[in-house]
């Protein structure tokens, strides 16, 4: 556990009260990064060893951000290789192969047509240079996570990155943020949480925790004004900080 950081006062343009914070947890895949080339590239090269058509990127837009092995589940469902209404079956030979192939592919895709979001540099900077403490919270599986944010230079900034397979639940679920605000020494209801999609409200509200919603990312599909939030950015090179008093 870190020493607790001073509360802060965080806010944005128009942003119509100040958040009181002492640390932030970020979403990795639309939030801090667009890694949906990569992601899609590994899903079509699964699907070609399986002898099964490819899917678009609209619906891999659509499908990530809920853990790998939903990714998987809905992509064989999708292509027909599944029941519409078949639950996930984790011995199942076909889920088997097409997660143990995804993964594969995955490794060797990650990060090479991934890139960093226009402003968050910028953000995690301002962020950084107020002393906020800083944490990485996906879905993602954390090998991945730290290998994604390790080659496009933003691993520095964390103090922990965990992904989806690093607690007994992942996001909605509440414990990965929980025990992240544990780790970065923050009262939950001063750990702010910073996504772009309902899985990261939900995870937050439940947990107690603020969150600020991104419009660039996925959001499965949906406008991520439907969410409820306590606010919607379009870049985190706006966001501000300053002492409170």
């Amino acid at each position: 556990m870190t020493t607790p950081a001073p509360i802060q006062l965080l806010s944005y343009p128009d942003m119509a009260q100040p958040l009181a914070i002492q640390a932030v947890m970020f979403d990795l895949d639309g939030t801090l990064v667009n890694a949906i080339d990569d992601i899609e590239a590994a899903l079509n090269a699964m699907l070609n060893d399986l002898d099964l058509p490819a899917v678009n990127q609209t619906f891999v837009g659509h499908t990530i951000g809920r853990g790998t092995e939903r990714l998987v589940h809905e992509t064989l469902q999708h292509v027909g290789a599944l029941p519409a209404d078949a639950p996930i079956a984790p011995s199942a030979p076909l889920f088997q192969r097409a997660l143990s192939g995804y993964q594969q592919h995955y490794a060797r895709t990650n990060g090479q047509r991934s890139y960093v979001y226009p402003g968050v540099r910028e953000g995690l900077d301002t962020l950084r240079q107020a002393g906020l403490p800083l944490a990485c919270v996906t879905n993602k599986p954390v090998k991945p996570a730290h290998s994604l944010l390790m080659q496009l230079g933003l691993l520095p900034y964390f103090v922990c990155v965990h992904g989806g397979d690093s607690f007994a639940r992942r996001k909605p679920d509440p414990l990965p943020l929980v025990e992240t605000a544990k780790l970065l020494g923050s009262p939950l209801a001063h750990t702010l949480m910073i996504g772009d999609s309902s899985n990261d409200a939900q995870a937050a509200q439940a947990a107690g925790c603020p969150v600020l919603l991104l419009g660039y990312g996925h959001n499965h599909g949906q406008p991520v004004q439907s969410v409820a939030a306590n606010g919607y950015l379009q870049s985190l090179a706006d966001l501000r900080v300053q002492a409170s008093i």
